[in-house]
């Protein structure tokens, strides 16, 4: 059965900052993802040196367009060295747009957004290329990524802005404070990221786990001493939790961030396919569930 509260994130699958990801378990994992009722794709121009993403979704869907939502991204680029860098420049956002529809071997986006602003090019400009894409039959809906909410403002200033995607999960929630507030005004849906903060939520990742060469997740705050060791006690909370429910602990954060307001969509990752098997199934769940999941933070807020 479809499940529209999920999307299928396809950033672990291009294997840049997720080691060792081959393109058997990429394919295999967009498979697995059709097999389990998603019919929402997130990709991105820069998701993969070549486009490896677009290219893997586009072979996926092919002959099966209108049985699956298309959500891309243009502002971010990899540049000579493999650095990747933020272009929110009209020429590039029109070009970007256009080689991730060839890649696809697709006519258009459900919806095309901007990655994320560019400070050197203003926020308005990088829109009003967004609006011509659509004003030319390339996307049907618009957006922009990795924004605040006077950044949303200025987007909306220029054109109609359909949805955005920003962090959220139980240990991460500043973007219910005054974000995503704003879209529920303004009626502009909220696709979520880090929804399971790149796997520590999703109650696989040991105290003890040692993470491979090359892998990026060490480097983030959240995965460094007191702010990891508060994560594992919440998980295993969590653990607790879902025993007693019949959920994972997966499901369980993907479905507290479900049942928040205003949240349209969990954008959720995975390069195995038994992982987008696993979170696929995930749903909003009861208040009494969403209530032990606050208690459970909270009171690490006080431990800690």
């Amino acid at each position: 059965m479809p499940n529209p509260h999920i999307a299928l994130g396809l950033w672990p699958i291009a294997g840049i900052t997720t080691v060792g990801v081959s393109a058997n378990d990429a394919d295999q994992t967009v498979i697995a993802a059709i097999e389990s009722g998603i019919t929402t794709f997130d990709t991105a121009f820069s998701y993969g040196y070549e486009g490896e993403s677009d290219q893997i979704l586009g072979t996926r869907i092919k002959g099966q367009r209108e049985s699956y939502t298309v959500i891309g991204k243009v502002g971010q680029r990899w540049n000579s060295d493999k650095k990747r860098v933020i272009d929110g420049s009209r020429q590039s956002l029109i070009a970007d747009a256009e080689t991730s529809l060839r890649r696809m071997n697709l006519e258009y986006f459900d919806t095309l957004m901007l990655h994320s602003p560019d400070p050197n090019v203003a926020l308005e400009k990088s829109a009003e290329a967004i609006a011509d894409l659509q004003a030319r039959g390339l996307c049907h809906r618009t957006g922009v990524c990795n924004v605040n909410t006077n950044q949303v403002i200025k987007f909306q200033s220029v054109l109609k802005c359909d949805a955005i995607q920003c962090p959220l999960n139980l240990m991460q929630r500043e973007s219910l404070d005054n974000l995503v507030p704003h879209c529920q005004k303004t009626d502009v849906n909220v696709f979520s990221f880090w929804t399971l903060m790149k796997g520590l939520l999703a109650g696989k990742i040991r105290r003890d786990h040692k993470f491979a060469e090359g892998d990026s997740r060490p480097r983030y705050p959240i995965f460094q001493g007191a702010a990891r060791e508060r994560a594992h006690q919440i998980v295993d909370g969590m653990n607790r939790i879902g025993d007693e429910a019949g959920l994972t602990t997966a499901q369980l954060a993907i479905g507290w961030v479900l049942s928040q307001p205003g949240i349209s969509m969990a954008l959720v990752g995975g390069h195995k396919p038994d992982q987008i098997r696993e979170t696929a199934s995930a749903r909003p769940l009861s208040p009494v569930l969403c209530d032990a999941i606050d208690q459970l933070v909270l009171e690490s807020d006080s431990a800690s």
